[in-house]
């Protein structure tokens, strides 16, 4: 999607062996009609496109809080942007931005994570410079798994029961469910009450964390986009393999509640998302440490 849409926007694409090459004399304004609602896609168009020659419009565009995020930041930049948050953008391309200082909007899916630290360990948080209206879905899911949630204008509550509760999941674009937040649950919902289920609908293989969470006592099995997960009272610490940046995540999560020493390889997939994840884990009472990578 974002290759095909840079061809429409006039620029030369190379495919080479592991190497990609872009070049152009003009970017061509456009109408671009996503296949789906590519967040990165979104964005790559909206960066290109603010310096285009003219109008360009996406229709089905993403509708992320970090599209409307860089829609913000590009305007402020000089570049004339409208329609983010909703499913058609509109970009009048400038001949120039400007340098700026710009104040990034709270990530909600590091705020999703530590809430559901919190509540795979039965404890008590709050958590402030947040926005939770970003996290709808994803505090409703907890409150359906038992925890009591309060929110105010930039601070979240979370009192976690004793145990989980199941749940089912179905992962959507913006507003729908996070599909990066859905291997955070999967791991919460290893200990919980009963049998729940998680549907990806976004991405394909995204449930190579599973074999590594069955390593530490984890029922959970795959078919097709379907993930079940039969809870269990009791997770053991293993040596685990993270493939990728929420999955290594869930990973993290689980060792937390898990008996023994988990010992979390390739942690360099998970710095990718998270600052001083571990810093931040036991400020909460987490027994983790970094070593060196």
């Amino acid at each position: 999607m974002h290759l095909k849409a840079f061809k429409i926007l006039g620029i030369n694409i190379k495919e080479e062996a592991g190497c990609i090459k872009c070049e152009t004399d003009k970017i061509i304004p456009a109408e671009i009609h996503l296949d789906f609602p590519s967040v990165g896609a979104t964005e790559n168009i909206m960066l290109v496109a603010s310096l285009a020659e003219g109008v360009t419009v996406i229709k089905n565009a993403a509708m992320e809080p970090e599209i409307v995020d860089l829609q913000n930041m590009l305007n402020k930049m000089g570049a004339k942007i409208e329609g983010a948050g909703s499913n058609q953008i509109k970009i009048t391309g400038v001949k120039k931005l400007k340098d700026v200082s710009y104040n990034v909007m709270p990530d909600r899916i590091e705020a999703g994570t530590l809430l559901c630290a919190v509540a795979q360990t039965g404890g008590k948080l709050k958590l402030t410079k947040v926005i939770p209206e970003h996290l709808t879905p994803v505090l409703h899911k907890l409150e359906e798994c038992g925890c009591f949630i309060k929110t105010n204008k930039d601070s979240i509550i979370l009192e976690a029961p004793k145990r989980l509760k199941n749940v089912e999941i179905k992962t959507l674009p913006y507003p729908g469910f996070p599909t990066d937040m859905q291997s955070v649950f999967a791991s919460i919902l290893t200990t919980a009450k009963g049998t729940s289920l998680i549907i990806e609908n976004i991405f394909e293989n995204r449930y190579k964390y599973v074999n590594e969470l069955r390593k530490m006592g984890a029922k959970v099995t795959v078919e097709g986009k379907i993930c079940i997960i039969k809870g269990t009272r009791r997770l053991y610490g293993a040596n685990v393999d993270a493939g990728d940046l929420r999955g290594g995540a869930s990973l993290v999560l689980a060792g937390l509640i898990a008996r023994g020493t988990t010992v979390v390889n390739n942690a360099k997939y998970i710095l990718r998302g998270y600052e001083n994840l571990e810093k931040k884990l036991s400020s909460l009472g987490a027994k983790i440490e970094l070593k060196d990578i």
